[in-house]
């Protein structure tokens, strides 16, 4: 079977401050401009990633078209100023050793956007774990219809769990083929990455067929007359359907022969076993702003049945300033807490006004949650055994469900590939 998983000319600096060159993913720290002011103050005129990259709490700003052009010109003046080394026809194999130690170990590569699809329902090879924000997709697309280069903070989660694939290049890379080695900026750990030798390459792509194998799948998941599932998109959703919107847009001005061979058809990300003890799947919580807490709560309180007892339905926590209080869902509409809460906080928004974010953390929940006019709800984390079989059966999960860590173990921008 062709998987869909490729090898990709990879672009790294050849000489930058790497300290400074990477950034963290452009969807973390989106209520925390201290954050994203500190990171500038990092990075001063050094190049990196945050020039060529948007991180999202500038999103709604009116300079946003500006900051999009400038973008674009940082990106092709970099490129020719021969600031980049290509490493041709690769894979990037990479240990990132996080703030609390722990590894994740990942393989940089490219997909093919022929095999994937975030439509609800797709049976495709690589397939949305949550739903898909469609009027999410547009302002991204802004930002890389012109883009001359992508820079991946997409994840991709394997099924594997005799963690062969990417586990058993561990002890098989060597020093030589060390290709970065630093600390990552604003408490991200440490990252190291090796080009995979060329002898490596076969093993990979097998293990990749195996799993990918009609009866072996079946077989594993106790399922009949379902698409194989390879790939379930970890983090990045919507940087991957972005990435697919602006190869749909750009095939219709193609011949057949022009997509098949542009450099459009593919997106750059990291793949990562979902078996990795680094990997722990953290709960994403909600803040709403702009609303009267109590009142939202009376709300809510209507439109469930809910319990204060311990264990009778669905668990949600709620904080606003003076106040901290569990409920119980007994008679949820979702088949997780949070498909739950966040049909009731989009009918509640809806109807009522506010605006809600998603945001990554207890504390950070709590104090947000806690300023006046602002309401944090907290949710208890999924299980990752239960994802791919959720997303074989029932399709996507709620949106913003789970997330692969804390803000600062986020895939960090740091490897580019041309896409012109």
């Amino acid at each position: 079977m062709n998987v869909p998983f490729k090898r990709a000319n990879i672009l790294l600096p050849k000489n930058a401050e790497m300290e400074k060159w990477a950034v963290v993913a452009c969807d973390q720290y989106t209520s925390e401009p201290e954050y994203w002011k500190e990171v500038e103050n990092i990075v001063g005129d050094a190049p990196s990633t945050l020039k060529i990259t948007l991180p999202e709490i500038y999103l709604e700003q009116d300079n946003v078209a500006e900051r999009i052009a400038n973008i674009n010109k940082e990106m092709d003046h970099l490129l020719s100023t021969d600031f980049f080394k290509t490493l041709d026809n690769s894979l990037i194999y990479l240990e990132r050793t996080g703030a609390d130690g722990k590894v994740r170990k990942g393989l940089i590569g490219m997909v093919d956007l022929e095999d994937y699809s975030y439509e609800k329902g797709s049976q495709s090879l690589i397939r949305a774990t949550e739903g898909t924000v469609l009027e999410r997709i547009p302002p991204r697309v802004r930002v890389r219809e012109n883009a001359s280069l992508e820079l991946p903070h997409v994840m991709l989660l394997i099924d594997d769990e005799k963690k062969e694939i990417i586990e058993g290049l561990t002890d098989k890379v060597t020093s030589e083929d060390v290709v970065y080695d630093f600390d990552l900026m604003q408490n991200g750990g440490h990252v190291k990455g090796y080009k995979v030798p060329e002898n490596l390459m076969d093993g990979i792509f097998k293990g990749l067929e195996e799993l990918a194998d009609k009866d072996n799948f079946e077989a594993k998941y106790d399922v009949k007359d379902k698409g194989v599932l390879l790939f379930s998109v970890g983090d990045g959703n919507h940087s991957l359907a972005t990435a697919k919107a602006c190869y749909e847009n750009l095939k219709k001005t193609m011949s057949e022969e022009e997509a098949k061979n542009s450099p459009a058809r593919y997106a750059l990300l990291e793949v990562v076993n979902l078996h990795s003890d680094a990997l722990e799947f953290e709960p994403i919580h909600r803040v709403v702003f702009g609303v009267e807490p109590a009142k939202m709560i009376e709300e809510f309180e209507k439109y469930y049945d809910v319990s204060r007892t311990p264990g009778e339905g669905q668990k949600v926590e709620y904080v606003y300033e003076g106040k901290n209080e569990t409920l119980y869902i007994k008679n949820p509409k979702s088949n997780l807490a949070v498909g739950s809460l966040q049909m009731f906080i989009d009918a509640y928004i809806k109807e009522h006004g506010g605006k809600v974010d998603y945001i990554h953390g207890d504390d950070v929940t709590k104090e947000l949650g806690s300023k006046p006019g602002n309401i944090g709800f907290l949710l208890p984390p999924m299980a990752k055994t239960e994802l791919f079989k959720t997303v074989i059966l029932d399709g996507a999960l709620p949106r913003k469900t789970f997330s692969m860590g804390h803000s600062y173990d986020k895939r960090y921008y740091l490897e580019a590939r041309k896409i012109k």
